[in-house]
C-alpha cells in the first residue's frame, strides 16, 4: 500500500506515542488505511477495551467515542473534531424517555447503540443493528419502547407482532432518505444484481432487499458473493473502501451516491488526525463517573442478552 506523506507522519507518530487509531467503516479510505482497527461502532468499542494503549483516537462520531469511554474509563479517548455528531443520536431527549417511563412503568426501554451516553443512562438495554432482533426476542418483556430509530424499530416490530413495541420518531438522515423508487430504478438498470440494505432504511425499501443487515453484515454478504453484482444500500464509505480491495470492483453499485453520505463522518480528515499529534488538538471525551456507570448498565445488559 502506498501511503501519502500525511499518512506516513501519522503512522510514525502513533507508534511513538502509544496511540491506537480506530476508524468506523463509513470513513473514507485515506482514514481507514491509517487505522489500527476498522469496524462498526460496538465492535470498535469492544476492541478499544482490549487494547493496551492508553490513548485512543476515534475516527467516527461522538457517541462512538462515548461508548469507548463507557467501556474503557481508564483510557484517554480523543475525537479529531468535536463537530462530528450523529444527527439521529441527537434527536432523542433523555427527558422524554424518563417521562414515558413514569407514565408507563411496565415498559422496558431498548436503545440503539447510536445514542448519547445520557440516553443510554435512562434505558434498560442497548442493542446494535445486528443484535436488535436477537435481544428483543430473548427479553422476557412484551411491552417495549424502542429508541431512537423509527426504521430499525419498525424492523423489530415486524419480527415480533405479538409484542407491544412503541417506536420514537428518530432516524438516520442518510438511510431515511432512500426511497422504494430509487431501489426499483437501480434494479431495472441492474436486473441481475442483489440488493443489500441497512435496517435504518424505511420499511418499503427494506422489503425490496435480498439481504438486510448491519454494516458488518453487509460487508460480509458482499464478500461471500464474489461473483454477484450487488447494489449497496448504506453509507458510501462502505462502497468506497470495498472498491479498493474487491477483485472485481465494477460489480459493486452504490445506491443513490448523491444522498448516501454522512457529512459528520466526513468531517474527520487526515489533517485533523495529524494535528492531534503535532498541535495537541482534538476533543477529549470525558464523562462524569455517575453518568458513565448508569450508561454502562444498558451496555452490560446487551452483553447479558447475547450481543
Amino acid at each position: 500500500m502506498q501511503f501519502n506523506e500525511i499518512q506516513k507522519q501519522i503512522i510514525k507518530l502513533k507508534k511513538e506515542t502509544d496511540t491506537v487509531i480506530l476508524a468506523h467503516t463509513y470513513q473514507n479510505p485515506e482514514i481507514t488505511e491509517i487505522a489500527d482497527f476498522v469496524g462498526d461502532s460496538f465492535v470498535l468499542a469492544k476492541y478499544a477495551k482490549e487494547v493496551k494503549a492508553k490513548r485512543i483516537i476515534m475516527c467516527g462520531v461522538r457517541f462512538m467515542g462515548e461508548t469507548v469511554k463507557i467501556l474503557s474509563p481508564d483510557k484517554e479517548v480523543i475525537m479529531p473534531t468535536a463537530e462530528a455528531l450523529c444527527p439521529m443520536a441527537e434527536m432523542i431527549d433523555p427527558k422524554d424517555i424518563v417521562a414515558f417511563k413514569e407514565k408507563n412503568p411496565d415498559y422496558s426501554v431498548v436503545c440503539y447503540i447510536n445514542t448519547t451516553a445520557e440516553t443510554k443512562a435512562v434505558c434498560d438495554v442497548c442493542v446494535t443493528s445486528s443484535s436488535a432482533i436477537r435481544i428483543v426476542k430473548s427479553m422476557n418483556k412484551d411491552k417495549i419502547l424502542f429508541v431512537p430509530d423509527k426504521n430499525l424499530g419498525s424492523f423489530v416490530q415486524k419480527a415480533f407482532p405479538e409484542k407491544d413495541i412503541v417506536v420514537m420518531d428518530g432516524y438516520c438522515p442518510v438511510h431515511n432518505d432512500l426511497t422504494a423508487e430509487q431501489v426499483k430504478e437501480a434494479k431495472e438498470k441492474y436486473p441481475a444484481a442483489l440488493f443489500t440494505v441497512h435496517p435504518e432504511a424505511p420499511a418499503e425499501v427494506v422489503e425490496l432487499a435480498d439481504h438486510v443487515g448491519s454494516t458488518s453484515a453487509i460487508i460480509e454478504f458482499i464478500k461471500n458473493n464474489p461473483d454477484k453484482q450487488i447494489i449497496i444500500g448504506t453509507e458510501s464509505g462502505v462502497y468506497n473502501n470495498l472498491i479498493k480491495t474487491d477483485k472485481n470492483p465494477d460489480r459493486l453499485i452504490q445506491l443513490s451516491p448523491d444522498i448516501m453520505v454522512c457529512e459528520d463522518m466526513k468531517k474527520i480528515t487526515l489533517e485533523s488526525v495529524l494535528s492531534i499529534f503535532t498541535e495537541n488538538t482534538g476533543f477529549e471525551i470525558n464523562l462524569p463517573e455517575k453518568l458513565r456507570k448508569q450508561a454502562l448498565v444498558s451496555i452490560e445488559n446487551m452483553l447479558t442478552y447475547g450481543d
